[in-house]
């Protein structure tokens, strides 16, 4: 609450410029930092508790009018192979000669990168149809093994991005300059998770980074 207030004082003294509403960039204020912080860690806080990355991705495309239609189609990058360790596979639940897949994918939406994600999964705990979508489509992970009714556990969460700089609550607060773009990195946050059946079988493992085109829509003000 004492952050929203805080905000609420700089606009009402008139700080932050009017953005034209076509615009994608965000301006380099504390207002629109803060706006950035919530978006993000609004986005982490869905995928943490979502049953599938695919879904909540999706949802936030159309939600933000990142495309249309709001449809996550996964790039799969072909002919890389990263063998699972062998803590992956215990932690998959199978033994050292049990057959893991891998497929890197970048999950887009329109012409927008949404995420990259690195994902290990045991064939044998698919179907076949499941299997021959992954290995002849485009088809997102999560939307092809939807009939074994997944559902994530995270055991690793990072944040990559911070807009608000580490103590900036404990000094003055600087309106920022509304003609300079605000510097976004590429990669915002980084879930690590294990997919499991509803049967509470694991069946994947993936690393998951979210990037900067999650936040590529217009910035309105009043």
């Amino acid at each position: 609450m004492k952050i929203w207030l805080r905000a609420a004082a700089l606009w009402a003294v008139g700080i932050g410029t009017a953005v034209a509403a076509e615009a994608t960039a965000w301006p380099d204020t504390f207002v629109a930092r803060l706006e950035a912080l919530a978006l993000v860690q609004t986005l982490n806080a869905e995928i943490l508790g979502s049953r599938s990355a695919t879904f909540s991705l999706e949802k936030w495309c159309r939600d933000h009018h990142l495309a249309e239609p709001a449809r996550i189609i996964a790039q799969l990058d072909s002919g890389i192979d990263k063998p699972p360790t062998a803590e992956q596979r215990a932690r998959l639940k199978v033994g050292e000669n049990e057959p893991v897949k891998y497929r890197h994918v970048r999950l887009s939406c329109g012409e927008r990168v949404l995420s990259e994600a690195d994902n290990w999964y045991v064939p044998g705990r698919l179907t076949a149809a499941m299997n021959r979508l992954l290995e002849t489509t485009d088809t997102p992970f999560g939307k092809a093994v939807k009939a074994l009714e997944p559902y994530r556990q995270t055991f690793a969460a990072t944040t990559l991005w911070s807009p608000l700089p580490e103590g900036w609550e404990k000094g003055p607060i600087t309106p920022g300059d509304t003609a300079r773009a605000l510097a976004i990195p590429e990669s915002l946050f980084e879930h690590r998770a294990l997919l499991y059946t509803a049967d509470h079988l694991p069946f994947s493992e993936v690393d998951e980074v979210y990037k900067r085109p999650l936040l590529d829509f217009p910035v309105v003000r009043p």
